[in-house]
């Protein structure tokens, strides 16, 4: 193992859990290591249960182990100050307060995550000489923004003198030097090791490749492969048992041939959560798990009728406005993408008009809509594409700002315009654009994973004064939409998770998050369960439902949300699957 390694992948593919587990394998055969995660939404302490906090701590029961958690929001704001504080004393006040505005925006807390990070990278923040150090990172969309910002970085710091939302070109260019020291670290295959995430079904397989190939073009080439959560049955009545197996073989086989090189591990299916020191260890311990499962099955089973919170009802709830924004968001690999193509579908069965759309940069959704047969008249599909709203917005800003300029100020206009922010504002613009026909017709948003969601949401309330100046739009008309997000009579947010510690406390975090910026999710929505399903025969399976039992009536105690779940399908197509258990259900009720 070398000295740097950084987990990334999908969203909800084990990447937490994988990390924590090779700082505690490491740990326990007497090497030094620090874990550190990026992750906006970051659950280390559940998982290592110790306290994590924004300095190093040592586990207390594990002396060779240590953890930090950089949270991006507090880098940002410490970034800020030292960026204002590096004008000096000649800087006035406006001055200063402008190079505030200026470092407000999204990408600017990026910049100073990977400015933290660095400093772990070049030896600057160790206080000791560490064996390993592990990062946790982010959901895939985050992690590769994040590890393309030395590449994309280098070459704006060279030829740029501010007038960017990095701010004063002074307070980075003391930095430069470390980064390119960072970057050749990052390249060098001795030193450091990507480690790819994945699951064994084909939108994580892809994701992992689009990772793989990225990464290769930015010099990390030092990658490996680890499948997470394979299942092994070998009963052959159980159909949901029967529908994994096959999911992931057809996944295996289909894997891109890029991936197949890369050396990789898998590791199976635990029917149990992933915390503590004693079931991190067994994830590299059958025997191990084993024990941890004989121990788990001998409690007492607990009952539950999880019919009362069926997916109908929500969608009886929604439609009684006849028109509104819905929002589901949550952390990735909770069904966002599966939930919202439903929400938007059983709505325009019903005979609404619906707009569905995604701004998650992977657009997972045409894969479920690719599974239907045909679409409903009233139903209407598009895609926010932040490359595609990018290219179209510098092209409109230079339009308007390039206007009477002279060849070299226009250079400098589109050079201002390169900027990752720029990125940010457009997808802002485009977001404002869909949303607005909530007020006539119903829209569904497929949401990104947690991370890039919270950016989007920072955007829009934080960027409306850049947009105003780059593009002279009315401001009032910028900050409509996000009073529109924050109006109940309008949006309904749907928080999506699954019955599993990790994404429900996430799913907590993000609810919190959205709190704090005037915005009150309408309900809760469990996807995946395994509650209602009878016929499970598969001894690991039930243990994973008697799990999700706990979990949920834990939830009813803890919390008084309006709360709806789906159950675990078994088709090949979920769409379908879907449709047939709506109607079914439906029927049953009437």
């Amino acid at each position: 193992m070398t000295k740097f390694v950084f987990f990334t992948g999908k969203g909800g593919v084990g990447k937490t859990s994988l990390s924590s587990a090779t700082a505690v394998k490491l740990a326990n055969e007497g090497k030094k290591v620090l874990l550190i995660s990026t992750d906006p939404a970051s659950n280390l302490s559940d998982v290592l249960e110790m306290q994590v906090g924004e300095t190093v701590s040592q586990h207390p029961s594990l002396p060779t182990l240590k953890a930090i958690n950089i949270d991006p929001e507090s880098a940002g704001d410490a970034y800020k100050e030292r960026a204002v504080a590096s004008l000096g004393m000649l800087a006035t006040p406006i001055y200063k307060n402008k190079v505030r505005e200026q470092l407000s925006g999204a990408c600017t807390v990026e910049i100073a995550s990977f400015d933290e990070f660095t400093r772990y990278i070049s030896g600057d923040a160790n206080q000791e000489d560490y064996d390993h150090i592990i990062f946790d990172t982010a959901p895939t969309g985050h992690t590769l923004r994040l590890l393309e910002l030395p590449e994309a970085w280098s070459s704006f710091l060279d030829h740029n003198d501010g007038a960017s939302c990095i701010g004063p070109a002074t307070s980075l260019k003391s930095n430069q030097k470390r980064y390119k020291e960072v970057m050749g670290k990052l390249q060098n295959p001795d030193l450091t090791t990507f480690i790819l995430v994945a699951r064994a079904d084909d939108a994580s397989l892809e994701e992992a490749n689009r990772s793989s190939i990225e990464l290769n073009e930015l010099g990390l080439s030092n990658q490996h492969l680890y499948i997470n959560a394979i299942y092994e049955n070998t009963l052959s009545d159980d159909e949901v048992a029967n529908h994994i197996l096959s999911k992931e073989k057809v996944a295996m086989d289909a894997m891109p041939s890029s991936l197949k090189n890369i050396p990789q591990i898998e590791f199976g299916l635990l029917p149990y959560n992933v915390l503590g020191l004693e079931k991190l260890a067994s994830i590299f311990d059958e025997s191990l798990q084993e024990s941890i499962f004989i121990k788990e099955q001998n409690e007492k089973e607990t009952t539950l009728d999880v019919s009362r919170f069926h997916f109908n009802r929500l969608i009886e709830d929604i439609e009684k406005d006849e028109k509104g924004l819905i929002l589901t968001m949550g952390k990735g690999g909770v069904g966002k993408t599966f939930s919202a193509t439903s929400i938007a579908l059983e709505l325009a069965k019903r005979g609404h008009e619906v707009i569905l759309t995604t701004t998650d940069p992977a657009a997972h959704i045409s894969n479920f809509i690719n599974q239907l047969p045909s679409v409903p008249s009233t139903l209407k599909v598009e895609r926010i594409d932040p490359k595609v709203e990018t290219e179209n917005y510098i092209a409109k800003a230079m339009q308007k700002r390039g206007e009477g300029k002279t060849e070299e100020q226009k250079k400098l206009i589109l050079e201002d315009l390169q900027s990752p922010c720029t990125e940010e504002v457009a997808v802002f613009h485009a977001f404002s654009s869909v949303i607005r026909h909530a007020r006539r017709k119903f829209v569904v948003v497929d949401t990104a994973p947690t991370g890039h969601t919270l950016l989007l949401l920072d955007t829009t309330g934080a960027y409306h004064k850049q947009v105003s100046q780059q593009s002279k739009i009315d401001e009032s008309k910028l900050l409509t939409p996000y009073k529109m997000i924050q109006d109940p009579e309008i949006t309904k947010v749907i928080v999506l998770s699954t019955l599993e510690t990790t994404p429900i406390r996430e799913a907590l975090s993000l609810e919190q998050d959205l709190e704090r910026a005037g915005i009150y999710p309408y309900a809760w929505l469990f996807n995946q369960e395994l509650i209602s399903n009878d016929e499970i025969t598969d001894q690991l399976l039930k243990a994973k439902a008697q799990q999700q039992k706990k979990l949920f009536q834990q939830f009813l105690v803890d919390n008084k949300r309006r709360i709806y779940s789906l159950p675990y399908f078994t088709s090949t197509k979920l769409m379908d699957d879907m449709a047939t258990w709506s109607t079914s259900t439906l029927s049953n009720e009437i």
